[in-house]
């Protein structure tokens, strides 16, 4: 996989993935009060999904403390249970939580647990052009529409009238778009939505989630799934049924509530020995991250931010 790496020692102009992506942060979120005395270099390696949201929050934590130094790595999230284990990092991003062998290595090395902390929350949505006439897919038909493996038991869906569109749409071809087939996010709708079965070959692959989207709203026959901040002029983002014919939103409430079947936390893991705190460099960047000032983060790279009661939760873990 591509390995982006971003400096940050200088500012690093980090551009926004999206406009007009409106979220309500919990009014309990405290703003980041800085510290004195804060210097030194961090970096970070694991997941690509977190790069740009990691560089964020760096952008935010350097204009407190301009002395420090801030390295990123995306690449994948099983870059960072080793990355952590040998040193070469103090942050590991992850877009899964780790699994037992990974947590195990690290317990091994160390004599005991990572410390995971959850930072954002990740919906994906399913986006089409806004002449389209759908209102809502069942995970079926998206396994018909995007899947070759087709292990929901459905038949390839080439055609809008094989979703059981009428009218001019039942002959039109079905356009599809979605990330490589590597990115976390393809791989996790692909499991949640298509029993992890293999992208079909005419499957359009856009690696800019912006430009997806604009592919769609150019095609009127386009469909694509990508992070539901990427929502923009000329598209909408249909509803989803997961299977108990409930067709549900891609709305902040219903990812937080978990009735939207298409939404997970994203992670942090460090290293904190059991009862000793961490080192002020470390833990004061895990608070700008779970400030109000952090959390507004989150919805520039199209992420929702943390509910605030596991935020709390997460603050207790490194003593905050």
């Amino acid at each position: 996989m591509k390995r982006l790496r971003i400096f940050l020692g200088a500012l690093t102009a980090c551009g926004p993935a999206t406009a007009g992506f409106a979220v309500d942060l919990d009014g309990r979120y405290a703003a980041y009060d800085p510290v004195p005395g804060i210097e030194g270099t961090l970096k970070s390696e694991g997941s690509d999904t977190l790069a740009n949201l990691m560089a964020l929050w760096s952008e935010g934590y350097l204009s407190k403390y301009p002395k420090v130094r801030m390295e990123i790595a995306g690449t994948e999230s099983a870059d960072a249970p080793p990355a952590l284990i040998r040193g070469k990092a103090q942050f590991g991003p992850m877009a899964r939580a780790m699994t037992s062998a990974e947590r195990d290595s690290f317990e091994e090395k160390f004599g005991y647990k990572p410390t995971q902390l959850r930072v954002a929350l990740e919906t994906l949505a399913v986006f089409v052009n806004k002449e389209n006439p759908l209102t809502c897919l069942s995970f079926g038909q998206i396994d018909e529409i995007f899947s070759r493996s087709h292990l929901r038991g459905g038949k390839n869906a080439a055609s809008w009238g094989d979703l059981g569109v009428k009218g001019e749409w039942a002959t039109q071809p079905i356009t599809a778009y979605g990330p490589p087939s590597r990115d976390s996010a393809s791989s996790y709708f692909r499991e949640v939505t298509m029993l992890d079965g293999d992208i079909k070959d005419s499957v359009k692959t856009q690696p800019n989630p912006w430009k997806l989207v604009q592919a769609i709203a150019a095609d009127k026959y386009a469909i694509g799934y990508t992070r539901i901040g990427y929502r923009g002029k000329g598209v909408k983002a249909l509803q989803l049924d997961a299977g108990d014919g409930k067709c549900v939103d891609a709305t902040q409430a219903n990812a937080y509530s978990g009735a939207y079947p298409v939404s997970r936390f994203l992670y942090l893991y460090v290293d904190r020995a059991p009862g000793k705190p961490l080192d002020p460099l470390r833990g004061e960047f895990l608070r700008y991250v779970l400030s109000s000032e952090g959390q507004a983060d989150t919805s520039k790279d199209g992420f929702f931010p943390m509910p605030f009661i596991f935020a709390r939760e997460e603050l207790g873990k490194i003593g905050g």
